[in-house]
């Protein structure tokens, strides 16, 4: 009988070594790795948008050097045609800028270009100053940020307390607080 049983305890680590050419085979194969590797399948296709979405009740804010300028709300966001290019569908924006006054903005649809900070509201463009009793209509407003300039190149309405104005275009630059309004210009006071 032996006395203790943990003397034989190296005989497991030599049995193993033993019987290894019976069991080492089966094993190896059994872990081989499968199938190929293609790293084609890896690389990301340029040509396929990488961030696609469509989502209900978006907020988007705009800042300008860590100050918000704009909070646009929109019933409807999705990607556009590339990945710089977000399409929104009922339009609420409210510009806040360095006024303490607050415009607010209303379109059927709209878009954002992420990379060159361009925002466009597109249909039944209205713009509504509550302080001023003022509202601005239109059916295209480009809003651009590097240069804080409000554009409707086409036909705009401005209609106040004691005026109403037409134009064919109206520029206006954020900065300056500074309209100007061209082509066929009508002003009833």
């Amino acid at each position: 009988m032996i006395k203790n049983p943990r003397n034989l305890l190296w005989i497991v680590p030599l049995a193993l070594f033993l019987t290894s050419p019976l069991w080492q085979p089966p094993v190896a194969t059994f872990l081989t790795p499968r199938g190929g590797y293609n790293p084609r399948l890896a690389e990301i296709d340029e040509q396929t948008p990488v961030q696609n979405f469509s989502m209900d009740q978006v907020s988007i804010t705009l800042t300008s050097e860590g100050a918000e300028e704009w909070q646009v709300d929109a019933d409807r966001a999705f990607t556009g045609t590339d990945d710089h290019l977000i399409e929104m569908e009922g339009v609420s924006a409210m510009y806040i800028g360095t006024e303490k006054e607050p415009t607010n903005i209303t379109s059927l649809r709209g878009r954002y270009r992420i990379d060159e900070r361009h925002l466009t509201l597109i249909d039944k463009v209205v713009i509504s100053k509550p302080t001023k009793n003022q509202q601005l209509f239109s059916e295209l407003l480009d809003y651009y940020d590097a240069t804080k300039m409000v554009v409707s190149p086409g036909p705009v309405r401005l209609r106040g307390p004691d005026l109403n104005l037409t134009a064919d275009r109206m520029d206006y630059d954020l900065a300056s607080d500074g309209y100007d309004f061209s082509g066929a210009v009508k002003v009833q006071m």
